[in-house]
This record gives C-alpha cells, structure tokens and sequence, in this order.
C-alpha cells in the first residue's frame, strides 16, 4: 500500500511515510535524523507536531466527500514525553469526534520500543473545495 500524496510537501522533506490507513485509523513513520533533529541532536517538538497534524489531516480526508472538501488543521497541541535521538518515530491518530465541519483526532507517537513520545489531539477543519486547491508542489501564483 503506497501513499503518493506527500510529494513536493513538508512531510515529504522531513522523510514522513504513511504505513496504514482508513477512515478509523491512520499510521505513518518518520525518521529521527538531521532532518528532524533540534539543535542538540534530540527529535524536534515541532517535526513531532507535523507528523500528528499530518496522520490527523488524512484521516479526516478519507471521511469527507473529496469532491466537494478538503481537511485542513485548525488547532493542535502536544505533550512531549520522551527525547529520541535516533531511529524511527511511529504515529496512530484515531478520531474522538467526526462532525460535518469538524474533526478532533488523538494522536499517539511512540519510538522503536513502544515508548511513548508525543501524545497529540488535533481539530481539523472541513472545507469546500476550491479550484486549484490541491496543487501541492505546483507554482500557483
């Protein structure tokens, strides 16, 4: 199962790949290297944070009309619980709430041994679709 809708995007520069989904549960892994590092060589708050509001983002869009919508974070906050300084990280976001023009997902970010790392809730917004919305990579000037 590949996912092909990360290319020319954030999640794509920080080696974020998508390893299960559907519209109850999502999985994705990132690696934890100079891509994702802070400064004193530790896995980053905020690439944590692009992982949870990537996983709850594709969830919402597999439980919307994708002809007529589109997901969109809103809000997200995340605890950090545990520093990684290398290997992979592993996020699971399952939904607490699927509204019309809401989402709320728990998002659960563990290291190689099951540790916990970064637990996450994120709001995603529905939208409608506008043109030209999902050019992701394009130079839509």
């Amino acid at each position: 199962m590949e996912y092909t809708g990360l290319q020319n995007t954030m999640m794509e520069w920080l080696g974020i790949e998508m390893t299960a989904w559907d519209p109850s549960s999502v999985k994705a892994k990132m690696p934890v290297d100079h891509r994702t590092h802070q400064p004193v060589g530790l896995l980053h708050g905020g690439a944590s944070v692009a992982l949870a509001e990537t996983v709850a983002s594709l969830g919402t869009y597999l439980n919307i009309d994708r002809t007529t919508q589109t997901a969109v974070g809103l809000e997200i906050n995340a605890n950090h619980i545990r520093s990684v300084r290398e290997g992979y990280v592993y996020a699971t976001a399952t939904p607490l709430h699927r509204g019309k023009s809401t989402f709320v997902w728990d998002v659960r970010i563990v290291d190689e041994a099951g540790r916990l790392v970064c637990v996450s809730r994120c709001t995603v917004a529905v939208l409608p679709l506008e043109p030209d919305m999902h050019k992701a990579g394009t130079d839509a000037e």
